[in-house]
């Protein structure tokens, strides 16, 4: 008999499935592509040795590479599924995630219809919620509603992931008015650009309302902060390893004693853009294809435009 399967963003959202009986096979997803370099080919040993080098040497994480396989080896086995269900949130980091998996189904020659159950605005609800803050009601509703993705829905997944392994990430931007099935990829594609460092002030915008919380609130210690950032980071849904560690990148910015976290003149200065501090901060993270201090966001201009240090 042939039955559902639902690819999940996380264990959270899987055992969650779990306790509702929810019919079907549930394949868990656990990477984070939207840090961290990637190639197009997802299903290849390349790739998996790209993700563990970048995971163990960023944020100390040991990739199970038979687990991983474990779980990607349902997709060896199509013909028991009728349907494949993507449970992925409003986010960038689902986001990238869920091209990147609609990519694997196209290497893959999956051609099952497919259907993407998404959070983000509820109704009576004033902020974006993810899958697992739904109650136990309205997750059931967003499965019943969910949305049938077209063949045109899965080609500009395969292209915004082409594009987002590839060198020049102003690509994305014609994508950001363009209408499709994916209701908040508007709103991903243009915090993608902009977490590149800021033309002036050298701050990508995570960084930069990181700074604003310490201005503008009495900030106890990184814990409390981190609490903060996780709250007011909008269209990121960034987890806490990675809140953690840019905190820890823009401890250049703060003064830290018994009475908690303010800004030293650096954080002011930064903020009122004196000068671009995007090699102090010195976060050479990797964007799919791109090293984020290979560009800056000019805002005047709307896009990315090359850091004069590496224009040769």
């Amino acid at each position: 008999m042939s039955k559902t399967l639902h690819i999940t963003n996380g264990n959270a959202l899987t055992s969650v499935l779990d306790e509702l009986e929810i019919q079907g096979d549930i394949l868990t997803w656990q990477e984070m592509l939207c840090e961290g370099p990637t190639i197009a080919h997802i299903d290849s040993d390349e790739f998996i040795e790209k993700r563990k080098q970048f995971l163990s040497e960023f944020y100390n994480i040991e990739i199970d590479v038979s687990e991983l396989k474990k779980e990607l080896n349902k997709l060896n086995s199509i013909e028991n599924y009728k349907e494949i269900i993507l449970w992925f949130e409003y986010d960038l980091f689902c986001h990238i995630n869920l091209i990147g998996v609609m990519s694997l189904l196209h290497q893959k020659q999956i051609n099952l219809p497919l259907y993407l159950v998404s959070s983000g605005r509820v109704e009576g609800e004033k902020n974006l919620k993810g899958l697992t803050e739904l109650s136990q009601e309205q997750l059931l509703k967003h499965y019943d509603d969910r949305i049938v993705l077209t063949d045109d829905d899965k080609d500009l997944a395969i292209t915004l992931w082409r594009t987002y392994c590839g060198k020049d990430h102003n690509l994305f931007k014609p994508y950001i008015v363009k209408k499709s099935s994916f209701k908040y990829l508007s709103n991903c594609l243009k915090a993608h650009l902009r977490r590149f460092p800021d033309s002036q002030s050298g701050l990508g915008i995570l960084e930069k309302n990181t700074l604003e919380i310490v201005k503008n609130n009495d900030i106890k210690s990184r814990h409390h902060l981190l609490g903060y950032i996780l709250n007011y980071q909008g269209f990121y849904g960034y987890g806490d390893l990675q809140l953690e560690r840019m905190i820890n990148q823009l401890s250049l910015f703060f003064t830290e004693n018994e009475n908690g976290i303010k800004l030293n003149r650096k954080g002011h200065e930064a903020l009122v853009k004196i000068h671009n501090f995007s090699i102090e901060i010195n976060n050479n993270m990797t964007y799919g294809g791109v090293n984020r201090l290979d560009f800056q966001f000019n805002k005047n201009e709307n896009k990315l435009v090359k850091t004069n240090v590496n224009v040769h």
